[in-house]
């Protein structure tokens, strides 16, 4: 079962690095559509939830600071879903319904991270005991 949680962290993990480097290496098309969204400081808000994420991925795949990694991920997840995934704002079909699947998405990922708080520590083939 270690592996099975092994490959649950890497994917998971996985996701919010690619999605926090993206944040760095997509920053322009990302601001744009903060900025459309009316996030006041569009630019730093990408920047700096890209860190957030980065970090919070890095803490889930190598089983360091999972309580702070989860943290980090709850904050993001909750502000991004309501602030940017605002669905019922929507007039256009096809908006809604994208901003609502993304909504949706980021619900059932902030279950998931919450639900590394009840795996106990320290982690299977983690950096726990490195740190």
């Amino acid at each position: 079962m270690e592996i099975i949680f092994l490959i649950a962290r890497i994917l998971f993990g996985g996701f919010f690095i690619i999605n926090g480097i993206n944040h760095f290496t997509k920053s322009e098309m990302m601001t744009g559509y903060t900025a459309s969204k009316g996030v006041p400081a569009p630019k730093l808000a990408v920047l700096g939830s890209g860190v957030v994420i980065l970090l919070g991925g890095l803490g889930i795949l190598l089983g360091v600071y999972v309580e702070w990694a989860v943290l980090l991920l709850a904050v993001f997840l909750v502000i991004v879903t309501f602030v940017m995934h605002n669905f019922w704002k929507i007039e256009d079909p096809n908006a809604k319904m994208m901003d609502m699947i993304m909504f949706m998405k980021n619900l059932a990922l902030l279950g998931g991270a919450l639900a590394f708080l009840f795996v106990p520590a320290p982690w299977m083939f983690s950096l726990a005991g490195l740190l």
